[in-house]
């Protein structure tokens, strides 16, 4: 279970139980003690109420209130809705514009400040343009759910991707690349990164990218990528 899935697991415990001890909270999630106490500090931190009753019987509780008043969201997820958007703006089908802007400026206001660095680091990686009408998207598939995730710490951490690839002609190699920029050309989404073994960048389609994930002692430096003059940066929050 993620850090995240573990701590609203933790929440939902504490909200249907009302008082529960650390050893049962640690029993409901599956985790030790010290755990559940480094949960309850972060929540904490991001705005939950939680009291601790003194004693040694003593347990936990959610103040219910802040439940109402807080909203939890990570970098990962606010990212990914800012990407539904501006692909829709790209695509010229994102009625209520204002309306999405608003509620976008909203999510920045609830993540806190060292989120809000992450994600605007994170878009400075993310560009976006129009497809050229003659590209073949007959063979156009799903992307990995695990793919956004990695990229994550691959683009905020500077960390080599690996994964697995198919191209065009379906031969499926393995990969180990810099990832340094996201291109979104509707519908079409690629990984652009710098592909040490070909001395050259490389633009990988994310739907044909398969089991990613960071290597976590291989680092690289952001380089330059040059882009056509019909795409663009997507905008700063």
């Amino acid at each position: 279970m993620s850090v995240r899935l573990r701590q609203d697991a933790i929440v939902r415990s504490l909200r249907r139980n009302g008082t529960m001890t650390v050893a049962e909270v640690a029993a409901e999630v599956g985790a030790s003690r010290r755990t559940v106490l480094r949960d309850i500090s972060a929540l904490r931190d991001e705005g939950f109420i939680i009291h601790t009753d003194p004693g040694r019987g003593g347990g936990l509780r959610l103040d219910p209130g802040s439940i109402q008043t807080t909203v939890r969201f990570s970098v990962i997820e606010v990212f990914a809705l800012l990407i539904s958007v501006e692909t829709m703006r790209a695509a010229g089908n994102l009625p209520f514009s204002s309306l999405a802007d608003a509620g976008l400026a909203k999510l920045e206001k609830a993540l806190p400040s060292d989120k809000v660095r992450d994600l605007r680091r994170f878009l400075d990686c993310l560009y976006i343009g129009k497809m050229a009408p003659q590209v073949d998207l007959s063979d156009l598939g799903t992307m990995d759910p695990e793919l956004l995730p990695a990229f994550e710490t691959a683009f905020l951490q500077h960390q080599y991707l690996r994964f697995q690839y198919r191209d065009a002609k379906g031969s499926v190699t393995r990969r180990e690349v810099e990832p340094q920029a996201m291109l979104i050309l509707p519908p079409v989404w690629y990984l652009v990164a710098w592909d040490p073994d070909r001395n050259d960048f490389r633009h990988f389609r994310m739907d044909r990218i398969r089991q990613p994930e960071c290597i976590e002692d291989r680092f690289f430096r952001r380089r330059y990528v040059p882009f056509k003059e019909q795409v663009s940066q997507v905008r700063r929050m």
